[in-house]
């Protein structure tokens, strides 16, 4: 005997109302663990993943900063999709507004957010080397081994540049030539030129002017001083070489015990600029032998007043008297 047609309209409606429940909560929970701020707060996050990470650790960066149920459901996207098999390195941002599907996304295809990455005037490669791997996935053993060389300081211009923080060190180094060049423009090219010097030499003469002096006023006027002594073959007798071939520069005096170091950037014993610069140079100090000022001084010693600038001298004569007011003041206050 046929059902009646109004008895199967029932039969379905008793169907369909707990199947339109199930996908209306279904709904619920997806939109719930995969369309919800993934973020558990309302300010912007960072998250680093680097060549040992795994992806439990990948989870344990992320509960701290996600909502318990959007890690779920990024667990579930990494798992599912495979992802989770080929991590990629990067620093990646996280917005308030990012889902799970967002942040899975981001990490899945790479979609880091560069560092502003400053390049510090510090006096050795090491040094460097131990400011970079603070800032970069690199570790500062890999960074020393490739920063080698008397001039390779002259490849750093200090400035703030955008660089992605999983950078490997010969696109770093790539990065960092390219922007050298880009400084070193025709007009700089030529003004080096006028001033007798190749551009790593102005570098290595710059960082000697950094050292002598923090005024950025009376830069020229040292640079013109060293630049006197250079078309006269005369030594640069530079302090601050002397403390660089010494590997000390908490020195506030030099002896003469001191100038005995046997070493090329002892500017004392060896005419001629060093092989290479003391410190990485600043922009104000290599534009400062680029535009030297004009006199024709040979000597300067540190003025008595601890200012920070210097008198000037032309002859040697002169420059003794400068020398004995200074010395006299560094005895009174107790500094050898």
């Amino acid at each position: 005997m046929p059902i009646p047609s109004k008895t199967k309209s029932l039969k379905a409606k008793y169907y369909l109302i707990p199947a339109a429940a199930c996908l209306i909560a279904m709904g619920v929970l997806c939109y719930y663990y995969f369309m919800m701020p993934f973020l558990a707060s309302a300010e912007k996050q960072y998250v680093y993943i680097d060549e040992d990470d795994t992806p439990d650790s990948l989870y344990a960066k992320l509960e701290p900063i996600g909502s318990a149920h959007a890690v779920t459901a990024f667990r579930t996207l990494m798992r599912h999709s495979g992802a989770d098999s080929r991590l990629r390195t990067g620093r990646y941002a996280l917005e308030p507004s990012m889902t799970a599907i967002d942040v899975f996304r981001h990490l899945r295809n790479g979609q880091q957010e560069p560092i502003r990455l400053t390049i510090p005037e510090v006096r050795t490669m090491p040094q460097l080397a131990a400011r970079l791997a603070q800032k970069l996935m690199l570790d500062s053993a890999t960074i020393a081994s490739s920063l080698t060389g008397d001039t390779l300081a002259c490849l750093f211009v200090p400035n703030t540049y955008e660089v992605y923080w999983n950078v490997g060190i010969d696109a770093f180094i790539a990065r960092m030539r390219r922007e050298h060049d880009a400084f070193w423009n025709a007009n700089r090219r030529a003004k080096a030129h006028n001033v007798g010097l190749t551009p790593n030499e102005v570098c290595t003469l710059a960082s000697i002017i950094d050292e002598e002096t923090a005024n950025e006023a009376e830069k020229p006027m040292v640079a013109a001083m060293y630049l006197n002594r250079l078309r006269i073959g005369m030594p640069l007798q530079a302090d601050p070489t002397v403390k660089f071939a010494l590997g000390d520069f908490t020195l506030r005096r030099i002896y003469n015990t001191h100038l005995e170091v046997e070493s090329p950037y002892n500017t004392y014993k060896y005419p001629g600029l060093p092989p290479g610069p003391i410190k990485i140079a600043s922009v104000k100090g290599i534009d400062a032998v680029l535009n030297p000022a004009n006199h024709d001084y040979l000597y300067m010693c540190a003025k008595e007043d601890f200012s920070g600038t210097h008198n000037f001298a032309r002859t040697y004569s002169e420059h003794l008297l400068n020398a004995a007011r200074y010395a006299r003041a560094l005895n009174q206050r107790g500094i050898r």
